[in-house]
């Protein structure tokens, strides 16, 4: 691995875990204005100074996100983009580049494919050129792969996530992120066919915090090697305190009991 990229994903990984808890704050363009994203410096603050190791999100996010104060933390550009008012929300399309991330000063770069859509195709021939662009300038790359499209009826079956975690390893990714499967038994066998570090995705806003609490340390158990997390997040009443259990969940391996002992207020 070229040095660049090593020092790079050291912003956006623990060196001492080898684990993340990355925020995404790109949902402006796919859904418009969200509630806890209306002020994206006060949203990066408050997840940052909880310990996220990084941020993730267009080229709005480093402008009106970067602060000059408080906890760093690291900058992960996305490059694909679709909206929901397309009639083909699925097709994510290039809308970034990698010189662009650059230029903003992003520690990796991101991109989205939906396997299983009509435009599977296109979206596989930007993951290559991106793939091909990011080794090129020692940056990482984060896959988000999803199944999603007329012949997959059942997205987090595990034999449909494994095939999206393979695809992205095997087309030039350094990190995927998937939905968890659910259970231990089929993660721990999706884990072992990637051949890199996989991040769990938060998916929609779950009915509780301590549902999300316990999916997180059952997915760290399993073997993820950290989470991709945004709205159970970013629109918790307290996501600064929240990414604080969070914290300490994957990188101290602690249960979500033993993780929430001490803790000024309840969540």
């Amino acid at each position: 691995m070229q040095i660049g990229k090593t020092i790079r994903l050291e912003r956006i990984f623990n060196r001492n875990t080898h684990k993340s808890i990355i925020v995404p704050m790109d949902h402006g363009v796919s859904v418009g204005p969200l509630a806890g994203l209306e002020d994206m410096t006060q949203a990066v603050s408050e997840v940052a100074e909880g310990g996220a190791n990084a941020v993730l999100g267009h080229k709005g996010l480093p402008r009106s996100g970067h602060r000059s104060y408080g906890r760093d933390v690291g900058l992960i550009m996305h490059l694909s983009s679709s909206t929901e008012l397309s009639p083909y929300p699925n097709r994510k399309v290039l809308t970034a580049s990698v010189e662009d991330a650059i230029r903003y000063g992003a520690d990796a770069v991101s991109i989205h494919i939906n396997l299983g859509d009509n435009n599977e195709a296109e979206m596989l021939e930007s993951f290559g050129k991106v793939a091909h662009d990011a080794e090129s300038w020692g940056m990482p790359l984060l896959a988000m792969v999803y199944g999603r499209g007329e012949k997959i009826k059942d997205s987090l079956d595990p034999k449909i996530l494994a095939h999206c975690a393979r695809v992205g390893a095997e087309l030039g990714a350094d990190v995927v992120k998937i939905p968890y499967s659910g259970d231990s038994g089929s993660f721990k066998n999706i884990v072992r066919g990637c051949s890199v570090p996989i991040l769990i995705a938060g998916g929609p806003k779950t009915n509780t915090t301590m549902e999300f609490l316990h999916l997180a340390e059952d997915a760290m158990n399993a073997g993820a090697s950290g989470l991709s997390v945004g709205r159970n997040v970013f629109q918790h009443p307290n996501p600064r305190l929240l990414m604080t259990v969070l914290t300490r969940i994957v990188h101290e391996g602690l249960t979500v009991e033993e993780a929430m002992i001490g803790l000024d207020s309840k969540l």
